[in-house]
Parts: C-alpha cells; structure tokens; sequence
C-alpha cells in the first residue's frame, strides 16, 4: 500500500501549481506515492495550459480514500477558493494568501485523522499570507498552531546531510541573544528524540560554532564559552551523542563526510548557506515535532516567473520521496 500524501497547493500565484502538475506527471511518483492535492481544480487545469506543461486527467475527490492513485491522474480535492475573474498569476494578493492557508488547514486535518500519511508541501508566500490576514510567517508555524505543537522543530536534509536550526526566521541580532545555555540543551535533547523518530539512532550530532574558530576561547566572541560549550558539556554527561561547538566553516563537510549524523545550526542563514550550496533543488525541509510528518520544498514562490512552464520541479518530487521515506515511523505502517 502506497503512502498517502496530502499536498496542499502553495500560493496559487507562484510556481506551486507548475511543480506540482510536473511531478505527479513523473511515473516514479505515482509508483511510490499516493498524492492528493488539496487546492483548486481550476488553478491546476490553468497550469497544464502553460508551456510545454504535461496533461493530467483531474479527478475530484471529496476524500483521500476516493482517489485513483494510478499515472495520469491528478486527484483533488477542490477547495474552491479562488475567483478566476480576479485572478492573476505572479502577483502578491490577500486572496491568494487565504487560499493557501486553507489548502494547509485541511491537509493538517487530513494528516491529524489518519486520512493521510504526511504531508508535502509547494511554497506559499509570506507577502500573501499577510495580505489576507494571516497571522503567521510561514508553514512551520501555521502547522504548529493546528497540530497544538509548541516550537516545532525545522531539519534540512539533502544528500543524506541533515541539519537543525535553533532559531530560524528572526534578525541575525535577535539569533545571537537567543543563543542560550538551556534553549541549546533543549534542542540537543528534542533534535535527538526526532532522529530517532526518524530511524537515526546511530552517530553523533554536531552543535556549530557561531563566531570564527567558535570564538577561539573568548578571541573573537564569548557566545561559546558562555552558553554553547556549557551545554555541550552537560548533555554529554546525561549520556547525550554529541559535540561541539565545532566550526561552522568545517562542521558541514564534516557531516557530509559523515563524522556527523547532524548538525545543530545556531541561526537560520549558517544552514541555509551550507545545504543550498551543496544541492540547492534537493535541500527538503522536514518538520518534526508534530503528530504528523512534514516535507517541503525550500523554495520560494518565484512570482517573476510563474506561468511560464519553466519552474524545475525537481524539490517538489524529493519532498514527495522524503516523505514516502519517512512517513512509516509517523504513522507505524511498516
């Protein structure tokens, strides 16, 4: 029995619908995976009009169990939320943006009743959200609001490197004072707890330095010696795998390498950096934390190009394959 993968549509403006229409168009994602959109019928019919875009045959479905997960067909379930009359590709609009968090609210359903087996999801805009009175930045937050789950946990994984982040969308300036002896021990703690949710038992994790050479014992910067080092050291004596800090220029390749079975980025742009430039179409963000797995590509919306049939749906279809890979340890079909 194929997994099944809610995929609620993105910000119907951007590139959502494209990638979406291209991967389910692959062959090798509808052998492993049964995907069902949660979106709009007639936003997704306009996206096969585009160039060189491959042709689905949409199947409507009031519920995952009513699909037919079998090539060529694209099932959805039609929300109904956009007005094509007001509609127009590329552009930031508030109508977009409460779109997009319906698409999220009832895939999180879905996922949260057992109706699917995770969820991967297109990008949304920030900008859009906002827009329509959304009160939220993003995904990883919308979805810990509707799963009731406090601080959900963001790892980057590509090319079996996978990465954690203690703080993500705030300033570089608000980053440094967050970096603090007992938030760093908790995530050391729940970072440890999602490898093993996700399978990974084995190895050890790596905190990265924040200043050049991690502060060089007070040198350059007294972060590490103050709070990281502190915490290193205490969840190592409660028999916690791991080390640091560890250089943040060298920590990566490290991991790559495989010394690392993760690493622990202190601030959104280190890790960002370090997975898009190693494979920036295969970097997937996976939520963990919550009740349900998440995936996602880590992409934007690119409204400057959207309409075009050029957006490569190559992260589309690795956040699909991710969440096939890990989705058992979620739902406990194995």
């Amino acid at each position: 029995m194929k997994p099944i993968i809610a995929i609620p549509m993105g910000d119907p403006a951007g590139i959502g619908p494209e990638i979406l229409v291209k991967a389910l168009a692959d062959p090798e994602i509808t052998e492993c995976a049964a995907c069902v959109v949660i979106g709009d019928r007639a936003v997704l019919e306009q996206a096969m009009t585009f160039p060189n875009m491959p042709r689905l045959t949409i199947r409507c479905v009031e519920s995952p169990e009513a699909g037919e997960y079998v090539p060529g067909i694209l099932n959805v379930i039609d929300l109904k939320m956009i007005h094509m009359e007001n509609f127009r590709l590329g552009e930031v609009s508030g109508h977009c943006g409460r779109a997009a968090y319906a698409y999220i609210e009832k895939s999180a359903q879905l996922c949260l009743s057992g109706q699917a087996d995770a969820m991967a999801t297109p990008p949304i805009n920030k900008e859009s959200l906002r827009a329509g009175g959304v009160d939220f930045i993003g995904h990883t937050e919308i979805l810990g609001a509707l799963s009731g789950t406090k601080d959900p946990l963001t790892m980057f994984e590509v090319h079996g490197m996978r990465v954690f982040f203690l703080t993500r969308h705030v300033s570089l300036r608000q980053a440094c004072d967050d970096i603090a002896r007992e938030r760093i021990m908790d995530y050391i703690c729940r970072c440890t707890e999602a490898l093993k949710k996700l399978g990974v038992s084995e190895g050890t994790m790596a905190v990265a330095g924040l200043n050049p050479h991690s502060g060089e014992h007070g040198l350059f910067g007294w972060e590490e010696v103050r709070e990281v080092t502190p915490a290193v050291e205490e969840m190592q004596k409660r028999g916690y795998q791991v080390e640091g800090p560890v250089g943040a220029d060298s920590v990566f390749h490290l991991a790559l390498q495989g010394k690392y079975n993760s690493v622990l980025s202190l601030y959104h742009d280190q890790g960002h950096i370090a997975t898009k430039t190693l494979d920036f179409a295969r970097t997937i963000a996976i939520t963990n934390g919550m009740p349900f797995l998440r995936t996602s590509v880590d992409h934007g919306t690119a409204m400057n190009i959207a309409g075009q049939g050029i957006a490569d749906a190559v992260s589309m279809k690795e956040a699909i394959r991710l969440a096939v890979k890990y989705a058992p340890a979620f739902t406990g079909k194995l």
